[in-house]
């Protein structure tokens, strides 16, 4: 047996109850359904689903997972108050879900997909996909921004290798072309 082989096995193991699936960079994710990575469509629309939710209710951090290559990089970036200069901080899916996922399910949170412009080459697509954040469902907006991801598809299901977002205030112009509602 291949040495990634083992050790994709012992993984499965080690994680008992979820199924995982050897993502196209080499390591494990939980397996995603069907629904959720049969097309850019859904695992955009799959992606903000899984982080909106009222307060108190626990976010499926396994489905979070199954969207992303191992090793995949979440990429916050702005400018710290009283700077110029912009900055971009790196890290991980299960960094992000340390970081922010107790702060979404204690406090709630929506962000909703609002405009999107895509480029394709062969089985790669950026997607620029603008959003709007709300601590309800139907609250006031207090963030709109733009989360660039990029996205493989491997043959069998599209996968999110990275995703870099710049949050701006509710009130900062967004340009136009970027307010496209996907095709």
């Amino acid at each position: 047996m291949s040495k990634l082989l083992t050790v994709a096995f012992g993984l499965m193991l080690a994680t008992p109850g979820v199924a995982q699936t050897v993502t196209p960079t080499g390591g494990t994710s939980p397996t995603a359904t069907t629904e959720d990575v049969a097309s850019v469509d859904a695992i955009i629309t799959a992606l903000y689903d899984v982080i909106s939710g009222p307060a108190g209710e626990a976010r499926d951090w396994d489905r979070f997972r199954s969207l992303f290559v191992a090793d995949a990089k979440l990429i916050p970036t702005g400018v710290r108050r009283g700077e110029t200069k912009a900055t971009a901080r790196v890290i991980t899916v299960d960094d992000y879900i340390e970081s922010s996922g107790s702060t979404l399910e204690e406090r709630g949170f929506f962000e909703r997909e609002i405009g999107r412009v895509t480029e394709q080459f062969g089985n790669i697509i950026h997607a620029f996909s603008t959003y709007d954040s709300r601590w309800t469902h139907d609250g006031d907006v207090f963030q709109r921004g733009i989360n660039s991801i990029q996205l493989l598809d491997d043959g069998e299901r599209w996968w999110i290798v990275n995703i870099m977002w710049w949050g701006v205030g509710p009130d900062v112009e967004i340009p136009a072309e970027y307010l496209k509602k996907p095709d």
